[in-house]
């Protein structure tokens, strides 16, 4: 699927770039200040509302997060009849607006450690998504896929977010909708 038939035009596209076996880099720049879209990754309410992109075939049963250093996130999915799927891990780095860090347990080897920095720039925000994997080899399954559920999430969530503050928010990704492509 394109990413631009789900949500119009790209004025920001995503950029994927393997940066070695071991780390996969997102960037994306988005038309609001980094408190609006730092706001979108750490509010359960707001991030309820754009993290599985329109184009994947689950739904978000549950979202717990508690966003602090040392406090754990959980995330649920549902797919017809399937057993859900849990994604959960930890935070590391909680540094508002700038800076959120987290684990991805759910595989149990350790998982991939995701970094997101938010810089903002005359009202634009540049995120950059790193993910680390533990393993050499760790990004050759899911390098494809994220490029392009990366591309879409992120492309609808630049149409979503506001410019400024008191309008309907949406966002970006991390690493558990990887799993829909």
């Amino acid at each position: 699927m394109d990413a631009s038939k789900e949500s119009g035009p790209m004025k920001n596209p995503t950029t994927v770039e393997r940066k070695s076996d071991r780390e996969l880099v997102a960037t994306r720049t988005f038309n609001a200040p980094a408190r609006i879209v730092f706001d979108a990754w750490t509010t359960a309410e707001l991030f309820k509302r754009w993290w599985v992109p329109r184009s994947c075939p689950i739904v978000l049963l549950a979202c717990d997060m508690d966003v602090r250093v040392g406090g754990k996130y959980r995330l649920v999915f549902g797919h017809g009849d399937s057993p859900p799927m849990e994604v959960f891990g930890r935070y590391l780095e909680v540094t508002p607006p700038s800076r959120l860090s987290w684990t991805n347990e759910e595989t149990g080897d350790g998982g991939a450690i995701t970094t997101i920095t938010f810089e903002e720039k005359d009202g634009k925000t540049v995120l950059v998504m790193h993910d680390l994997y533990p393993l050499v080899g760790g990004t050759h399954t899911t390098a494809t896929s994220d490029s392009f559920v990366t591309d879409v999430v992120f492309a609808r969530a630049s149409n979503r977010l506001p410019q400024r503050a008191g309008r309907r928010l949406g966002s970006v990704l991390p690493c558990a909708v990887r799993r829909c492509s």
